[in-house]
């Protein structure tokens, strides 16, 4: 998955620079090119996977598929010097839950280090995982091979979001015991919230590719997911679909 995000991020951005030097080249009278009917502002929905880099052996994730969904309103301001390329710029929120494979994370421990404790001989949840929200500004670049027609247009763009943390939280289901076997019944569900241990804001590089409402996207954080000091410098990474309007 990085990989693919390192090459979403590289073929944006290669896109993007052929497309200015190539209207460099080719003069175009922007000026017959009507974006009237072209809306000013849409929503933007994400889903995918997510996924922490540089983890620990005791960090064990895996266990569900570990996914994230964000909603933005985005505002589009096309380049008046090329009507093909734009500057979109929004707010929303973006969620990320990271299940864990037979691991407790203790988020409310008084401890100075976040704790993965393995929990694989001992009663513990069969299903656990942290979700965070974060309140995120995303900003992008994008160039549209077909500017009058979105709809019907190749689309490339880079970017980056900054977010702020609302809540971060464990949630863990059916508690069972060493051998599997339910203890409460299998709705049984536990909530621990606290943000004390991960990182208040988040800064990420974005990039997608699609054609029309559709596109491929990836996001790589370029800070940790953790505060420094409280436990190992993971940055999380994530490839999904976006529909967008533009």
């Amino acid at each position: 998955m990085k990989k693919l995000v390192v090459l979403l991020l590289a073929i944006s951005g290669t896109l993007l620079a052929n497309a200015q030097k190539k209207e460099t080249k080719t003069k175009t009278d922007w000026s017959k090119i009507d974006l009237s009917d072209r809306p000013a502002d849409h929503f933007m929905i994400q889903y995918g996977g997510d996924s922490w880099t540089n983890r620990p052996d005791s960090v064990r994730t895996g266990n569900g598929f570990s996914r994230h969904f964000n909603i933005y309103f985005m505002i589009d301001k096309p380049f008046k010097t090329n009507k093909k390329m734009s500057l979109g710029l929004g707010a929303g929120l973006g969620t990320s839950n990271i299940f864990f494979n037979n691991t407790r994370v203790d988020i409310k421990s008084p401890s100075a280090r976040l704790p993965f404790t393995r929990v694989d001989s001992v009663d513990h949840f069969k299903k656990n995982k942290l979700t965070t929200i974060y309140l995120e500004i995303p900003l992008e670049l994008r160039y549209y091979s077909n500017p009058e027609n979105p709809g019907k247009s190749w689309k490339a763009a880079v970017g980056l979001k900054i977010g702020t943390l609302l809540k971060a939280y464990t949630k863990g289901k059916n508690y069972v015991n060493k051998n599997g076997q339910s203890i409460y019944g299998t709705s049984y569900v536990e909530k621990q919230s606290s943000k004390r241990f991960i990182n208040g804001t988040m800064l990420a590089a974005t990039a997608r590719i699609g054609y029309g409402s559709l596109s491929l996207d990836a996001g790589y954080q370029l800070n940790s997911v953790l505060k420094d000091g409280v436990g190992p410098s993971m940055r999380k990474f994530s490839v999904g679909i976006t529909i967008s309007g533009l």
